[in-house]
């Protein structure tokens, strides 16, 4: 039998992990079955993404790099799209994979649909409702122009047959007859396979002397929150009041530009006592596998981080989430994770409320952990 061709679209770091999942099911199971190529279009540029990098978590480097840098939406939307069609073209490949919802998924959508090349949309179906969001208008595009599309949660799927998807639909799979499936999250299948692998590797705790479960892990990196003093005041603000309050320590990976806005947006005040806080600690970015470690390890997760909000489930951990919706509302309805934007007031309620909460509930909505390989099979079967 002729093997299946994909080329897998990744736009950033977290995407690239995401992508391993798939990467590793074709080594591991569907070799002889299916030929990956892996295309980059360096959308972020990202100083962690060196050889190191892929060969600490033993994923595969790119194959190709387009190396389309930042830019306002248009102009980097554009170029990919022009870079994503003549890989294509000289590619010839059976579909391309996409992976939620950056400008390089969209890109990749439009490139591929224009010359009827399948695209398979991994993480379909998410809506926040709030089209202001990049992500929103980028995932619900790439959607309509999908062939298979593969939601992580019953939730995704529902969102999907509300705007005219046929779960049920049959035969050949095409944008105009697309097949929705339920197959579980490739970011559970990384967190299973990378969770040992941070145990035994990871020196985050040692090296910022933490306690594990004594902790609270805390990532904040959105615009919309670090661009806008009277958010970004706020949820520092709710920071500072419960380290203090319950002597608690909280470690905050911060990028560089966040920790560079805090000096610009945060009131000086503020921004001092946080400096001279020894139970605040803000530390460089950390690696996937450090930050795996940070995860499991705290005691709780305060972020606006929508990866960061699904790993603090996966490991079990109560969530705060630091903005006015979440995708993951399954998280909310289980009661395990609760959206308080960015008041000081509703962060410090829900820090008191989980801190006294021992009957929260993590049941199995994100799937069992094989997720890569049910859509590798779905793929052979319905790719022509």
């Amino acid at each position: 039998m002729r093997k299946k061709k994909i080329i897998t679209i990744v736009g950033a770091r977290p995407q690239i992990i995401k992508a391993s999942a798939i990467s590793r099911a074709v080594a591991l199971f569907f070799a002889d079955q299916i030929d990956e190529v892996i295309v980059h279009t360096g959308q972020h540029y990202d100083e962690n993404m060196s050889q190191v990098f892929f060969d600490e978590l033993g994923i595969p480097s790119p194959d190709i790099n387009l190396s389309v840098g930042s830019g306002s939406h248009g102009k980097q939307t554009a170029t990919m799209i022009e870079g994503i069609e003549k890989v294509i073209l000289d590619e010839k490949p059976n579909a391309i994979v996409v992976y939620g919802d950056t400008n390089s998924t969209l890109a990749a959508g439009v490139a591929a649909s224009k010359i009827h090349i399948p695209v398979v949309h991994i993480e379909a179906g998410l809506r926040s409702y709030n089209k202001k969001m990049p992500e929103e208008v980028n995932r619900i595009m790439c959607d309509h122009v999908s062939s298979l599309l593969f939601s992580p949660t019953k939730t995704g799927v529902e969102n999907l047959l509300k705007e005219g998807f046929k779960q049920e639909a049959a035969g050949n799979y095409t944008m105009d007859n697309p097949g929705v499936f339920h197959c579980g999250d490739v970011m559970y299948d990384n967190s299973i396979h990378f969770s040992e692998m941070s145990a035994q590797e990871s020196t985050v705790l040692a090296d910022n002397k933490l306690i594990e479960g004594e902790y609270i892990l805390s990532t904040i990196h959105r615009n919309d929150n670090t661009d806008k003093p009277e958010r970004i005041t706020g949820i520092f603000a709710a920071l500072q009041a419960i380290s203090k309050e319950n002597n608690v320590e909280i470690v905050l990976p911060l990028h560089p530009r966040t920790a560079k806005i805090l000096t610009q947006n945060l009131p000086a005040e503020l921004y001092l006592s946080i400096q001279s806080n020894p139970n605040i600690k803000l530390i460089p970015p950390v690696s996937f596998l450090d930050m795996i470690a940070l995860e499991k390890n705290s005691k709780m997760v305060i972020t606006d981080s929508g990866g960061v909000q699904k790993e603090a489930f996966f490991f079990n951990k109560a969530c705060i989430i630091l903005r006015p919706e979440t995708e993951w509302i399954e998280l909310v309805s289980c009661g395990s994770a609760t959206i308080v934007g960015w008041s000081k007031d509703k962060i410090i309620e829900a820090y008191n409320r989980y801190s006294n909460d021992s009957s929260l509930r993590f049941p199995p909505v994100f799937g069992d952990g094989k997720a890569a390989e049910f859509i590798c099979d779905m793929m052979l079967k319905h790719l022509s």
